[in-house]
């Protein structure tokens, strides 16, 4: 029985268990980047919403990458669409992100935190997959947009804290 148990944890798939660590931790880092920016904001959705987001986001992706190299019984029956993940990561943030969206006295609030939200979910996802030429430039572009286009509509009066 231990055996077994042992073999269970210790059996090699189709990406090594470093990096798999080092894909869920890229992803918790980067979106938290991006959340710890809406948590300064004190937005509705901050760095542990983005946090979790990303790394939901990177384990779709690994569970995914993993189903592809499953072993099955008649491999011709099984047809795998990468879409298939991108729709689903970006169905389920953008029902969280919606939440955050409030209309009220003919305005609305909370758009810029469902778009990080979303787009911690697109780093989540390229940070799962290994894509780290897609995900840490999109981050960094992200907090640029965030944080120092921000600093640039407070300081040019175009927006008001």
């Amino acid at each position: 029985m231990l055996d077994a148990i042992i073999r269970e944890f210790t059996t090699p798939g189709p990406v090594p268990l470093v990096i798999i660590a080092v894909r869920l931790i890229g992803a918790v880092a980067l979106c938290g980047a991006i959340g710890l920016e809406r948590e300064m904001q004190k937005s509705t959705a901050g760095l542990r919403t983005n946090m979790l987001i990303g790394l939901a986001a990177a384990v779709f992706a690994l569970i995914t990458t993993y189903l592809t190299f499953m072993p099955v019984s008649e491999p011709l029956h099984v047809r795998m669409d990468p879409i298939r993940l991108v729709e689903a990561v970006t169905a389920g943030v953008a029902f969280l992100a919606a939440g955050v969206v409030i209309f009220s006295r003919g305005r609305v609030h909370g758009l810029t935190t469902g778009a990080s939200m979303w787009l911690s979910g697109a780093v989540g996802l390229a940070a799962g997959l290994g894509y780290w030429s897609i995900a840490v430039p999109a981050a960094v572009a992200g907090l640029v947009v965030l944080y120092i286009l921000y600093r640039v509509e407070l300081a040019s009066g175009i927006k008001q804290k």
